[in-house]
């Protein structure tokens, strides 16, 4: 069968469509669904070859979506999910963040880390040990949510895996080596918008602990035959409500012993 004929390739080209000419994310049902999770990533597979030889370039790694039971409530999903990162869309703290560069722009704050040493799939199943010991790095950040004008209402998770999980992009903030002796499950953290009082969160808020959602992430992609590789960033899942911002919106996020990603949204 060739590719053109695969129906999961016939999706992939169905959603590159939709976002280079702005269409509204809907959910994809009927016939045209696939049948199973696994199906929807490897869509979504397809989907990322097709924007990286489109021009946004290699992955910088992977984002972890629905880390809360309140989020997988409300998609009907009995697991987290994955995206890619592509290196085009990581900024660096402070960053500027333009509107016009989405359909329509949600914000997520969470802590990210860089992996120093490969998870790679004959090495699983992995543990917490084993992420403790294979990050180089954890950093403050932002995950800049690409939901094209979704009707909130109307959340199907399958769609969510095709369309890369939403991620629109990343901004990381300073990258701390030193980061061992901080208990993640419980490091404080805060969010200041436009200057306003700081809104506390803390970083367990992910998946009880940010490095939980390393090793579903890990074990995931070893279950799809993938690497998580030495170099990589890993959205570890957010700590706090999703913010829809307005041009001149400043938003600040601070993780205690990280330090503190900033973006101005114009």
């Amino acid at each position: 069968m060739t590719e053109s004929r695969d129906p999961a390739a016939a999706l992939a080209d169905r959603l590159f469509a939709e976002h280079a000419d702005g269409r509204p994310f809907r959910p994809i049902r009927g016939a045209d669904r696939p049948a199973s999770l696994d199906e929807g990533y490897r869509v979504q597979n397809l989907l990322v070859r097709r924007w990286s030889e489109a021009g946004r370039g290699a992955s910088a790694g992977y984002k972890v979506g629905l880390t809360s039971e309140a989020m997988r409530a409300m998609c009907n999903a009995d697991q987290p999910i994955s995206g890619v990162i592509f290196e085009s869309t990581v900024y660096r703290s402070p960053a500027r963040i333009a509107l016009a560069d989405f359909a329509h722009l949600a914000i997520e704050f969470e802590l990210a880390v860089e992996i120093g040493r490969e998870f790679r799939p004959g090495d699983g199943p992995f543990t917490q040990d084993d992420a403790r010991d294979r990050v180089a790095a954890c950093l403050p950040a932002f995950e800049l949510i690409e939901d094209r004008n979704a009707d909130y209402g109307d959340l199907d998770v399958l769609s969510c895996v095709m369309d890369n999980a939403w991620c629109g992009g990343v901004v990381l903030g300073p990258r701390q080596s030193d980061w061992q002796a901080l208990d993640l499950a419980a490091t404080p953290a805060s969010l200041s918008v436009n200057d306003g009082a700081p809104e506390p969160a803390a970083t367990g808020a992910a998946m009880g602990n940010p490095l939980n959602s390393v090793v579903w992430l890990a074990n995931q992609l070893a279950d799809r035959g993938t690497a998580l590789e030495a170099g990589m960033i890993v959205m570890t899942g957010s700590t706090l409500a999703t913010r829809v911002p307005e041009a001149g919106d400043r938003f600040v996020y601070a993780i205690e012993g990280l330090g503190r990603v900033e973006a101005t949204i114009v």
